[in-house]
């Protein structure tokens, strides 16, 4: 299969030597609030990109093992490296540690299988990310998560993804970065188009929905994904925008409302039961459902919280 998957595109804004903080985007989605309870402990998420810094200060307590599906490193599949740099910005957002430094992650506890599917320029094969699905699986892993895309519906690629909702795996995929601000277009990119996964756009720390998020009808959710800090080569930090920012927001949040809600109901629930935990998290901010999906994620809402978002929503319409 031809090389015609890639990393959506994304603008990398700053390189940042140190930072100590918990992201803006972290905070917005309500992370921190739950923290109490739980912070992802035992839920894995195999993380589908360029591979890891995996010597990272955030991040090395937090994976547990890899593979390179890619020609880097002659092939060799215990090479994970990242010489791109997105994997790793992807992976601090997912599971970055409380180290009283750095950056902390949505599910500072959850575990990280690293699958390199794209190579140091960012692009790779359909073979390679198929491959790495099926690995994921056998591998028993709880979520996958998936900042990549290609413009072509490729049946392999689908059944693959079939086979892990079958298995239970949550599978959350960047929408795409193709948008032009308009919900009367539709731009789609593979795997984010399918509809058994679930779809990220993104807005920025004031709600608003990014320009380039791309909008059609199998956008599931937003979340931040502009000016997003997180872990990057060689220890550092940068800060990154893109729906590829946001989706692992979402692949962290899962981790922490899995073992939320497998507490709650005594039992592991289905992929379904946990897509349905996830969207009861979510709430309008006003925009077309092609952009917005069902909503921003916010993981400690309730009924006060609904009703101060539609007043906002109602001035907001108001003003125009």
């Amino acid at each position: 299969m031809k090389n015609c998957v890639h990393l959506i595109p994304y603008k990398v804004l700053e390189h940042l030597e140190t930072v100590n903080e918990v992201p803006r985007g972290v905070d917005i989605i309500q992370a921190p609030k739950i923290w109490d309870k739980t912070k992802g402990k035992g839920v894995t998420i195999a993380v589908l990109d360029t591979g890891c810094d995996i010597n990272h200060p955030d991040l090395r307590d937090r994976i547990i093992g890899g593979r390179n599906f890619t020609s880097d490193d002659k092939g060799n599949p215990d090479i994970y490296l990242d010489y791109n740099g997105h994997g790793t910005h992807v992976s601090g957002t997912i599971a970055a540690i409380e180290n009283e430094t750095g950056v902390t992650g949505v599910a500072p506890q959850a575990n990280l299988l690293i699958l390199k599917v794209l190579s140091k320029n960012g692009s790779g094969q359909y073979d390679w990310i198929i491959k790495a699905i099926h690995y994921a699986i056998q591998q028993k892993v709880d979520l996958i998560s998936m900042s990549l895309g290609g413009p072509n519906d490729v049946k392999e690629l689908h059944d693959a993804i079939k086979l892990a909702i079958k298995e239970n795996i949550l599978v959350v995929c960047a929408a795409g970065n193709e948008g032009d601000g308009k919900d009367s277009t539709d731009e789609r990119g593979y795997p984010g188009s399918y509809n058994e996964v679930i779809s990220v756009g993104a807005v920025d720390f004031d709600r608003n929905s990014s320009p380039f998020t791309n909008s059609n009808d199998q956008i599931d959710l937003v979340a931040p994904g502009e000016k997003i800090t997180s872990t990057y080569l060689n220890g550092k930090y940068a800060t990154l925008s893109g729906t590829s920012m946001a989706t692992p927001h979402v692949s962290g949040a899962l981790a922490l409302i899995k073992n939320l809600s497998t507490a709650a109901f005594a039992r592991k629930l289905t992929e379904a039961e946990l897509y349905a935990q996830l969207i009861k998290l979510t709430v309008p901010l006003g925009f077309s459902a092609k952009l917005e999906g069902n909503g921003l994620l916010y993981l400690t809402l309730t009924e006060h919280v609904k009703n101060v978002f539609q007043e906002e929503i109602k001035n907001k319409l108001a003003e125009v």
